[in-house]
C-alpha cells in the first residue's frame, strides 16, 4: 500500500468544558482535555492499576459550536478524527510542542439530566439525546 493513514479513534470523558476561541471571519474554535483510561491487575500484588492519558482535543466552527452547548466537563464522548503536531516558540525562545487530536466527526455519548429549573431560566429545553451524524462505519467495539 502506498498511501498513508492518520486517523484516530478516542472514547472518553471531558476533563474540562469546552474553551471557545471567535475569529473575525465568522469563524471559531473549540478545545477541550478528553481523558481515555486503561485498566489491568497487577499480576505481581493483585492491585487494580488505571492509567489515564490525555488527549488535546480540537473542534472547529459549527461543531465547535455544538460541543460547547451540548458538552460539559465529565460527559462521554466518541471522537473520531486526525493527528496535528503544532509548533511554536517560547518566552524564553526555545522550540515548544502540542500534539492534538483534530476533529473530523463526534457523538455524545452522555445524555443530559434535565433540570426543571434550568429550562426554566434558559427557557429552552435541554435534549435527552443530540442527534449527531454516526460515523459511516460501526464502533470499533
Amino acid at each position: 500500500m502506498s498511501g498513508t493513514l492518520n486517523k484516530v479513534m478516542l472514547i472518553g470523558h471531558l476533563g474540562d468544558d469546552v474553551k471557545m476561541h471567535y475569529f473575525d471571519g465568522g469563524g471559531s474554535l473549540g478545545r477541550f482535555p478528553l481523558a481515555t483510561n486503561e485498566t489491568y491487575v497487577n499480576k505481581s500484588t493483585g492491585e487494580k492499576v488505571t492509567n489515564t492519558e490525555w488527549h488535546n482535543i480540537v473542534v472547529r466552527n459549527k461543531a465547535a459550536e455544538i460541543c460547547e452547548k451540548y458538552l460539559s466537563k465529565g460527559d462521554k464522548v466518541y471522537i473520531e478524527g486526525r493527528i496535528k503536531t503544532r509548533k511554536w516558540t517560547g518566552e524564553d525562545g526555545a522550540d515548544r510542542y502540542s500534539t492534538e487530536i483534530n476533529v473530523n466527526e463526534f457523538t455524545f455519548l452522555s445524555t443530559k439530566k434535565e433540570s426543571p429549573a434550568a429550562d426554566q431560566k434558559s427557557g429552552a429545553a435541554t435534549p435527552e439525546k443530540t442527534e449527531v451524524p454516526p460515523p459511516e462505519d460501526d464502533l470499533p467495539f
